[in-house]
């Protein structure tokens, strides 16, 4: 999906995949950065007020000084450029999280204003060349309007290991429960993915920080685009993780075909649902593996995540929703096989909302990626009512960056999803048949066994399902439910992707978390046609 520019996770990628940011080199400890200037009032109202005043007008494109100068600043000229430790915010002050800038080039143009926060006042941190050591021939020795950095990075006070990071429109990671980043968050999304028109990718275009105890930091940013504007509280302290309690108020200009609230943005090429989509020599390779999702119902849902033949949007009615997110469930490095960008240690995200959101839906957008430099995943929220101009949203909402779902587990969750040729070992297999292996962990059987009356309720939108079964993986502590799907009386040319849901039940109740799959009968011939 395009981000600002097709290679930006190309760019972050070296950066974002070792748990820190290279963009910028990390520098040792500092006395701390100097922002004396003029102090203004300043408070999360205030901040709402500028975002709702700032609506009612046309929105103007950021003005991008030096624009020439800043494109010739590629990657290889942005890694020569280094943040001077002298400049750091609250650098050397104990129990301080230091805070670094991120300096403009081509791919960040647009200019972020930086404030700090202290009793209800507010001072600009300005932008100065003199802040960072470049090298005499870069071309960043040539700016000379440019008033505005890229964006920022918060450090850990005693390792200056990175922890969190906000560089590029509304987008904003953290380094999660491992110190490995991964998966993304934005502030907004605009139209993703709609059939008659780009996306919009609103800004952040001024940041104010504040300081807590232990580290923890509060950073309340000003978003801005040409459909809307917005007031965002951002308060995040790290606990088994990052978890940070954000709210946002956000004000429409426009009228908005999808809006999407929380937004997360994650990278699935290929895994054991999709062994035959890529010719790679690990197992898989994927920031996250599924969308879970938590109805106001109670009802849970795992949907693993795909890399479809062409681009898809799936929406879950979710009303009330009380949580979803991008998950990582699979945390053994024999899956992955990559000592470089560790996928097992990937953070999952789960979004929390604060209050009852309402009618709405969780959409999922799935991109085709041929390689694990694009972001194709996309997670939202979307309101039930229309996006109109002139709405006003007030929301508050929670998201852990941990290594499995906050919510206690009450019910099996599904934890590997195989497909592989249908039919019985020993004889003739039958055509367009596959068969689903499906394992999960063993909350709320325990005490049953193979001949207890378990059993696998499955349908689908084609094709038929038959010869489900479930029972204890001997030897393990997990369960396997499987079935076949025969899909041979689909024309060849036919490519509507087969929804299958499937649960497992016992005496009508059921055990599991419902399991979604959207698979595609081109993808499944391929899988068959690919068997010696």
């Amino acid at each position: 999906m395009n981000m600002g520019n097709p290679n930006r996770r190309a760019i972050l990628m070296s950066a974002l995949g070792s748990g820190a940011f290279f963009l910028l080199p990390r520098i040792s400890v500092a006395q701390g950065a100097d922002t004396t200037g003029e102090t203004t009032p300043f408070s999360y109202d205030i901040l709402t007020d500028m975002a709702r005043d700032l609506a009612t007008r046309p929105w103007q494109a950021p003005d991008i000084p030096d624009a020439d100068v800043l494109e010739r600043i590629d990657y290889d000229q942005h890694n020569r450029i280094a943040f001077r430790k002298e400049h750091g915010l609250w650098q050397g002050q104990e129990g301080a999280s230091p805070v670094h800038a991120f300096f403009p080039g081509r791919y960040f143009k647009n200019p972020v204003r930086l404030h700090t926060v202290q009793d209800g006042q507010a001072v600009e941190l300005p932008f100065s060349l003199d802040m960072f050591d470049i090298p005499g021939d870069s071309p960043a020795q040539e700016l000379t309007q440019t008033t505005g950095f890229a964006g920022f990075r918060v450090q850990d006070g005693k390792t200056e290991q990175d922890w969190m990071a906000f560089l590029g429109a509304s987008y904003w990671r953290t380094s999660g429960y491992s110190g490995q980043f991964g998966l993304s968050v934005r502030g907004l999304a605009i139209d993703t993915a709609i059939p008659d028109g780009p996306e919009e990718f609103p800004n952040f275009t001024h940041f104010w920080l504040e300081p807590g105890e232990n580290g923890d930091i509060t950073a309340y940013a000003l978003l801005d685009s040409p459909s809307a504007t917005g007031a965002y509280r951002i308060a995040s302290f790290r606990d088994n993780g990052v978890i940070q309690n954000v709210a946002a108020r956000i004000f429409l200009r426009k009228d908005v075909e999808r809006l999407g609230v929380a937004p997360l943005t994650s990278m699935f090429w290929f895994g054991k649902n999709t062994p035959h989509i890529a010719p790679d020599w690990r197992p898989e390779v994927h920031d996250s593996d599924g969308l879970e999702i938590v109805t106001g119902s109670g009802e849970q849902i795992w949907r693993p995540l795909n890399n479809p033949p062409r681009t898809m949007t799936n929406t879950f009615s979710a009303p009330s929703v009380k949580g979803f997110g991008l998950m990582q469930r699979e945390r053994d490095f024999d899956q992955y096989q990559d000592d470089g960008v560790f996928y097992e240690k990937r953070a999952s995200l789960w979004v929390e909302p604060g209050q009852d959101w309402g009618e709405g839906s969780v959409t999922l957008v799935e991109l085709r990626t041929d390689d694990e430099i694009h972001d194709n995943i996309v997670a939202f929220w979307q309101p039930g009512a229309p996006a109109a101009a002139g709405t006003e949203y007030d929301l508050q909402y929670r998201l852990s960056w941990v290594q499995d779902s906050p919510l206690p587990a009450t019910t099996g969750h599904f934890i590997a999803t195989r497909i592989g040729a249908g039919g019985v070992p020993g004889q003739p297999r039958p055509a367009d048949t596959v068969k689903l292996v499906c394992d999960f962990r063993a909350e709320g059987v325990e005490g049953l066994g193979r001949e207890d009356g378990v059993a696998v309720n499955a349908t689908a939108s084609a094709g038929t399902v038959r010869d489900g079964v479930a029972y204890p993986v001997v030897g393990t502590d997990y369960w396997r439910a499987m079935a076949d799907l025969d899909f041979a009386g689909l024309p060849e040319d036919d490519d509507t992707p087969i929804d299958l849901r499937l649960f497992v039940e016992h005496g009508g109740a059921a055990l599991t978390e419902t399991l979604l799959l959207q698979l595609f009968p081109s993808q499944l011939r391929a899988l068959l046609d690919s068997t010696p």
